[in-house]
């Protein structure tokens, strides 16, 4: 005490009283980050927070793993962690050897692409003009979701339409149209480009008709003013407006198409390559790294053919 009385005597003397330094705050490396962690800036990237882990989780860690075993070594006993191009090699091995003549793998990738660009072509179509019917035509919301519904059939229901003793040859045969069954009605490329149509066809005509229910009435009626007529205003209003929609309904049914192995399995009879069909017989194989490497390669002619979409128009704006 008599120590304290002494400096503080001291200090007052100079005009000034000096506290412990216990008095100041202590700023540390964990306390600035507790800090930032708690403030309101941080309050978005908590929100994000779950839906992040479960986007790393599910979508980034399987591609990662995918991508390391894709270079790994196997056999018909074993699989060998390894980092070799082996697998690379498998997947393009004979093209160029049989140029000009394409080689297998090749000519897989372009049967899966005619596929590909023959339903695209057909969804946009059907897509287009029923999601034109719906927004433009179609003023009740009861009445649209119902025609929403309409495509929610399954797939598995053409087989008894279009088999040999299915309706649709029943039908030919009654009425004279024919003397005996056409094969071509199911497993073909007709049946598998049908069932691709009817089932992704949905994914264009929702982000089209979204699209067109955002534009503004009153341009058609300016378009309708100025002397347009009813396909010059379609083609110089609605569609530049429904591209946004155009590319992401595009993006939806070429990645699904170009993946798509069950479809071809079943309206196809089994008869018809496509590399999803590859893919899945590799995997139940247990040629997990070979179907790693197809995998890779159908993923990055996916996303090429995906980036040149995105080219076309910023699908942002329709985010």
């Amino acid at each position: 005490m008599e120590r304290i009385h002494r400096r503080l005597t001291s200090d007052g003397a100079g005009g000034s009283v000096v506290l412990g330094s216990s008095s100041a705050p202590v700023t540390t490396g964990a306390g600035v980050w507790l800090r930032r962690l708690t403030s309101r800036g941080a309050a978005p990237y908590w929100q994000a927070a779950p839906l992040a882990l479960v986007f790393a989780f599910f979508f980034v860690l399987p591609l990662v793993v995918m991508v390391v075993v894709s270079f790994w070594r196997y056999n018909e006993y074993s699989i060998t962690p390894a980092l070799v191009g082996d697998n690379y090699v498998s997947v393009f091995s004979g093209c160029v050897a049989e140029l000009p003549s394409l080689c297998l793998t090749f000519k897989t990738y372009l049967s899966t692409l005619k596929f590909c660009v023959l339903a695209w072509a057909l969804t946009l179509l059907l897509g287009f003009t029923v999601a034109y019917f719906l927004a433009f035509h179609v003023r009740s919301l009861t009445a649209q979701m119902a025609l929403f519904l309409v495509c929610t059939i399954r797939m598995i229901s053409w087989v008894p339409l279009l088999g040999r003793n299915g309706l649709v040859n029943g039908f030919l045969i009654t009425a004279g149209m024919t003397r005996e069954p056409q094969t071509w009605l199911l497993f073909s490329d007709f049946s598998v480009v049908l069932a691709f149509v009817h089932l992704y066809t949905m994914f264009m005509i929702v982000p089209i008709f979204n699209s067109m229910s955002r534009i503004d009435r009153a341009l058609l009626e300016a378009a309708r003013d100025a002397g347009a007529s009813g396909w010059q205003a379609l083609w110089n209003v609605v569609v530049p407006l429904s591209k946004p929609g155009i590319v992401i309904g595009s993006i939806f049914v070429v990645t699904m198409v170009m993946g798509d192995y069950v479809t071809i399995g079943v309206m196809g009879g089994q008869q018809i390559a496509s590399i999803g069909k590859v893919i899945q017989v590799q995997l139940s194989y247990l040629q997990f790294p070979l179907a790693a490497a197809n995998a890779v390669v159908l993923l990055a002619a996916v996303l090429m053919v995906i980036a040149a979409m995105t080219r076309l128009v910023d699908v942002r704006k329709e985010l």
